[in-house]
């Protein structure tokens, strides 16, 4: 039985790889609140249709049906499709694309699904898909002392966050978030068009697909529980990733200024040639992990620049040697700025490492890709012309970055989950930002143009292969099924996913035939031409 801290008993179901009827209610047997419908003649539509990251997107649905419990996810898409309406959901509102707004009648919004919890007859900690990783942390960590090795934007909540793969600080270390999923409930639509929620065990295909199949595919995900596949006991202190003592901290500045294409080629090629070379599973360098922030340069500004923020577990042997040493190694022959080593808890580096927010930040545009070696010097030259040279309108929200990944990341197999690529050392994320004032054309052109250039080689796309793994489902980039920008000829779904796409559109076939959960990069069920 699992009690939460609202009360919530968790719905039994048989091990081995089966799915069952799931259903859940608290303890006095009826939902804690709601659900609760809100049209737009209630002062509260504008609340939630504001509740969103990237105001480049507009949810205006005919109606959010807000829900807390497994049993009114059910009902609410029930309701849906029988009425012919198009259901999408939401859960912490941090989509790349306009998945969730683009032609919705109905949002399901799972703000208040967000209990972390243990649940002793699985051996496993249950996390509601509204949950933020920020509430996830915090609760694992004081409650037990572990945690996941999951994303540093903190207002990102579960639900996507985890079936997308997951990914963080400590993932070199200990894996993908997606690695640990031990189980996943899921509220499905047969072809009769009945909504149902069924539990899907490790093993299950209807498990595996929420292993980094992305969000929107298969049905709305209303709970995960999550433990260490390599986990003996039901201890729930050494069931999931126990995270440093103590963590040491750093940051690399470079500026603009005297930062020729020649000197940032070389940035660019030893952060590069230090993750290809220190990136296995057994690396001592899986304890640290870093990014390199890389806005454009503003007119003028030759003092701002290049940010490379780093961690290190504090208690491994020589820690702050390893750090230094990475700075050395990333610096060579371009010397940065290096202010002292801070020491913090934990917990408290998280907190002032994360992205946080579930707050708004503008309109956006984001691109990415895996790399499995570094950017040639080629692809660096088209970094530095974008970022020098990015235009008055994108020099204050054209940015490059880079994070660090690989370790043991690629210890498992490519097959084993979902989430094909598991032979890559970095990410790449291309982004533009503007305000609601400027129109964005110009920061749409620079980003495009950036992406484009800088895999031209490949179609103008990260083609596996090469020094490229593809694409992140978590960051989605509908350009990438755009014929315009995607001249391949490779199909997107195999940028994302791989040799992998096919079972995931069988899986889709099976669990969603009438195809109601889908976007603009929606898995097409097998018998649909993708």
């Amino acid at each position: 039985m699992t009690v939460s801290r609202r009360g919530f008993i968790g719905g039994t179901a048989a091990l081995g790889g089966t799915a069952v009827l799931a259903e859940r209610a608290n303890a006095a047997g009826a939902p804690s609140t709601g659900p609760v419908i809100v049209r737009p003649d209630d002062p509260r539509y504008a609340d939630l249709a504001e509740r969103r990251v990237n105001l480049r997107h507009r949810h205006a649905p005919e109606y959010f049906h807000l829900v807390t419990t497994t049993a009114q996810v059910v009902a609410a898409v029930n309701q849906a499709v029988r009425a012919g309406h198009r259901v999408t959901v939401r859960s912490g509102g941090h989509c790349y694309e306009n998945f969730i707004g683009d032609g919705s009648q109905v949002i399901v919004d799972l703000v208040e699904m967000n209990e972390v919890a243990f649940d002793a007859k699985r051996g496993a900690f249950v996390v509601e898909a509204g949950a933020t990783l920020m509430q996830a942390y915090r609760t694992l960590y004081y409650g037990w002392g572990v945690t996941l090795p999951g994303g540093q934007c903190g207002g990102v909540a579960a639900g996507g966050h985890i079936m997308g793969g997951g990914y963080g600080p400590l993932s070199r270390r200990h894996g993908l978030t997606a690695d640990y999923v031990h189980a996943v409930e899921v509220v499905v639509v047969d072809a009769s068009g009945r909504a149902r929620a069924v539990i899907a065990d490790r093993g299950h295909d209807l498990w595996w697909a929420h292993t980094g199949g992305g969000g929107g595919n298969f049905g709305i995900v209303t709970r995960y529980w999550l433990r260490d596949p390599r986990a003996r006991g039901n201890d729930p202190s050494q069931l999931l990733p126990r995270p440093p003592a103590t963590v040491l901290s750093g940051v690399a500045i470079w500026g603009w200024e005297g930062m020729s294409k020649e000197s940032f080629r070389r940035l660019l090629r030893n952060y590069g040639t230090w993750h290809e070379r220190n990136s296995a599973a057994d690396s001592p360098y899986t304890a640290l992990w870093s990014s390199m922030i890389i806005p454009a340069r503003k007119t003028g500004d030759d003092q701002g620049g290049m940010i490379m923020p780093t961690q290190i577990d504090a208690g491994v042997p020589g820690a702050e040697r390893l750090l230094q040493d990475f700075f050395a190694a990333v610096g060579d022959g371009v010397p940065p700025y290096v202010p002292p080593v801070t020491r913090q808890p934990w917990y408290q580096a998280v907190r002032s490492l994360s992205l946080g927010a579930d707050r708004e930040v503008g309109h956006n545009k984001g691109k990415s890709a895996h790399l499995r070696a570094r950017f040639t010097d080629e692809q660096a030259d088209v970094a530095y012309d974008h970022l020098t040279n990015p235009g008055p309108e994108v020099a204050d929200g054209g940015m490059l970055w880079l994070l660090s990944y690989g370790g043991q990341v690629n210890s498992v197999a490519p097959t084993a989950t979902a989430t094909h690529e598991r032979s890559s050392v970095m990410k790449v994320i291309h982004l533009a930002a503007w305000s609601p004032e400027q129109d964005g054309k110009a920061h749409m052109e620079w980003v495009r143009s950036l992406h484009s250039k800088t895999f031209a080689a490949t179609g103008g796309v990260p083609v596996p292969g090469g020094n490229c793994g593809g694409a992140y489902i978590n960051y989605p980039d509908a350009d990438h099924a755009d014929p315009r920008w995607n001249t391949s000829g490779v199909p997107w779904s195999t940028l994302y996913y791989g040799e992998n796409y096919a079972r995931l559109q069988r899986i889709k076939a099976r669990w969603d035939p009438r195809d109601v959960f889908r976007h603009a990069l929606s898995i097409r069920p097998s018998l649909i031409r993708s």
